[in-house]
């Protein structure tokens, strides 16, 4: 009954009830329900977009906008003063990748040496390699080496025993180069010696380096090896150098001139400074000027009476000179590598006087535009009667046309 009834009452309604009774729940929809127009739609889409596109350009600055900082006066100095998050990386000096691709016994071990205590002053992320013997490799390790070198945080420098990297033949930022040779004779014979003997680090450590040499072999006298056309002592273990700046293919380690004019171009392109040894305290002089936020106050290391007693244990024991019939016989089979070391040592020289560096060094003079200047060091030292068999084609074509010499 009392359903009934109330149903009655609401079909008593008049239109004009039921319009009230709607206009009062419209009322209460619209109060709870803010009306949009067409512009504060379009106003809200914009701002929302500007928030967008500002977070993206403040994420990918890392920090915030530089409009933002440059009215930071006007929002107050506490604006940013609570930020939590990642800071704007800093400024770093150019370059801030290098790689020093580091030629065995040529003096690598004392720059390393003084490149830790520089990194130390410096702060700068030196990583030196502890592989010493694997200089060639395939493409997938030359791509895995590549993206671990530039994963270090900048700025970094890196070394190692390892031939050049062409960075950019994998779509990789191409560091910066250094590296330092020296008279190719005198390299081979250090490290002809160095491999039986080691260094005054301990009396042990070529044993440490070659366990499995036998004593024959260690104590194979040096002028032997040369005359008898030893592997160790003949092509291709003498076509050492120009390798670690020709690069990683195949040609590069067969002696010839494509791998001597590849590592020639390489050097003009990659290469910031290419030093010689015989000529440290330069090569050194011209890394303080180019490369500053590396090698600042370099000479005062290098020249302090700690580093010094240092750096001594890193000689070479038991190095004598072979006789001058072997040294023309090696100098014949390794003209590759002194056409490449003159090479450098003209660049060296070009740009030592483009900076205004006066050398100290003879080898630096003008007389080194001579024929004798195309000689080893220890070829001028030991003053030859004549020099003319040493320029001889014929010598230098055949690498045994010696053996046919009385």
């Amino acid at each position: 009954m009392k359903n009934h009834s109330n149903s009655s009452r609401l079909n008593n309604l008049t239109p004009n009830h039921t319009k009230e009774r709607n206009c009062k729940k419209t009322d209460g929809i619209s109060v709870a329900w803010p009306r949009f127009s067409l512009r504060d739609y379009a106003f809200c889409m914009a701002t929302l977009c500007l928030f967008c596109l500002g977070s993206l350009f403040y994420q990918l600055n890392g920090g915030p906008p530089k409009v933002l900082l440059d009215i930071r006066q006007y929002l107050g100095q506490s604006t940013f003063s609570d930020y939590d998050g990642p800071q704007a990386p800093r400024v770093l000096p150019f370059p801030s990748q290098v790689v020093y691709n580091r030629v065995g016994k040529c003096g690598s071990r004392t720059v390393v040496l003084l490149l830790r205590s520089l990194a130390e002053r410096h702060h700068f992320n030196l990583v030196s390699s502890d592989i010493h013997n694997k200089t060639r490799l395939t493409k997938n390790e030359q791509v895995d080496l590549m993206k671990n070198i530039t994963s270090i945080p900048q700025p970094y420098l890196y070394t190692r025993h390892v031939h050049f990297l062409n960075f950019t033949r994998f779509r990789i930022e191409q560091p910066v180069y250094i590296n330092i040779i020296r008279d190719p004779i005198n390299r081979f014979l250090s490290n002809y010696f160095f491999r039986r003997f080691g260094d005054w680090r301990g009396e042990q450590n070529h044993l440490v380096r070659t366990p499995g040499m036998k004593d024959d072999e260690r104590y194979l006298d040096i002028n032997v090896c040369i005359l008898e056309n030893y592997p160790e002592c003949s092509n291709p273990r003498l076509f050492y150098i120009v390798p670690y700046f020709c690069g990683q293919h195949p040609q590069c380690r067969e002696p010839g001139v494509w791998a001597l004019e590849r590592a020639k171009q390489n050097v003009l392109e990659n290469f910031l400074l290419v030093g010689i040894l015989e000529e440290l305290e330069d090569v050194l002089l011209l890394l303080e000027r180019l490369l500053p936020h590396y090698f600042s106050d370099v000479l005062s290391i290098y020249k302090s009476p700690a580093f010094w007693k240092m750096g001594n244990l890193t000689g070479t024991v038991r190095k004598h000179t072979p006789t001058p019939a072997a040294l023309q016989v090696l100098f014949g089979r390794m003209r590759y590598e002194y056409d490449f070391y003159n090479f450098i040592r003209d660049q060296f020289h070009l740009l030592k006087k483009k900076i205004g560096l006066r050398s100290s060094s003879p080898s630096s003079s003008s007389s080194s535009s001579s024929s004798s200047s195309s000689l080893p060091s220890l070829l001028r030292e030991l003053a030859l009667p004549t020099q003319q068999p040493l320029l001889d084609d014929s010598l230098l074509d055949d690498d045994n046309s010696w053996l046919d010499q009385p």
